[in-house]
């Protein structure tokens, strides 16, 4: 495992080049004078899989929200593809705790919605075709005409990954998105969202409060400290991909945990 401090420039893969760059970026709300996050960086590289980890209140949503353009910064840049990110993008996926699926449209129909909304509904009919194909890809293909009272809460979590993935997003955003789910559903959701990622070289942050779950899922793991929030440490993790579950049980993968927990309890995180 390498460890680099925070405000060292980060490296990557040859060939991997950056996709979303975070600069320098604070968030302070006026009313109160809070300060959320101060001098956040960090970079996702193509095809990578990140993950933030540290206590509730520590920013790591407020990052991410940032990063998605639904909350401004008070200071700094967030970058996509060499464009700044001043609001929500059809290049930008995101993905919450709950699937928040629309109970009146079928599954097919709730996955098309974003197109609908941004292109209208000739374009999301004509994109039926290959929101079925998407929802092949997760094991949803007879699943097509149900509505989300008919799915299991995994389920209706792969489908909220169908419509994340349906307008071909440079970069998915994930919001603690099993973190509702039982724990034999969350591990097998974790092995198909890893499976999906590899298959599509898809680049994405998550947002976790489980140090198993990001150990096993990321390339590179940023620990954030609270008051302010900011990024005290990065993890880049070594572990052979593709991963499976049996890999919880190796002595190399209780060595990084062990490494994140007594980093957490040592800053008083948790």
């Amino acid at each position: 495992m390498t460890v680099a401090p925070a405000m060292v420039a980060e490296s990557g893969p040859a060939g991997h080049r950056p996709v979303y760059e975070v600069a320098r970026l604070s968030k302070v709300y006026p009313r109160n004078a809070f300060t959320a996050l101060d001098n956040v960086n960090l970079v996702l590289r193509e095809g990578e899989f990140a993950s933030v980890i540290g206590a509730s209140g520590c920013g790591k949503s407020t990052l991410l929200k940032i990063m998605a353009g639904l909350l401004p910064p008070t200071r700094g840049r967030v970058v996509l593809n060499e464009t700044p990110v001043m609001g929500p993008r059809p290049d930008i996926g995101m993905m919450f705790q709950q699937a928040t699926l629309l109970p009146w449209k079928t599954t097919l129909e709730n996955i098309v919605l974003p197109i609908e909304i941004r292109e209208g509904r000739a374009a999301a009919k004509r994109a039926r075709g290959r929101a079925r194909q998407i929802l092949e890809l997760v094991g949803l293909g007879k699943a097509v005409d149900t509505y989300p009272s008919e799915l299991s809460g995994g389920m209706a979590q792969r489908a909220a990954i169908c419509r994340m993935l349906i307008t071909d997003p440079a970069v998915l955003l994930l919001d603690e998105p099993f973190s509702a789910l039982d724990e034999l559903t969350r591990d097998f959701m974790n092995m198909e969202l890893q499976r999906i990622c590899m298959e599509r070289r898809a680049t994405a942050f998550l947002v976790t409060h489980s140090i198993p779950e990001a150990v096993i899922l990321s390339d590179k793991i940023y620990i954030m400290q609270a008051n302010p929030g900011h990024i005290a440490e990065i993890i880049e993790i070594d572990l052979p991909r593709p991963r499976t579950l049996d890999l919880i049980n190796t002595k190399r993968f209780g060595e990084i945990v062990s490494h994140i927990r007594e980093k957490l309890d040592r800053e008083r995180f948790i």
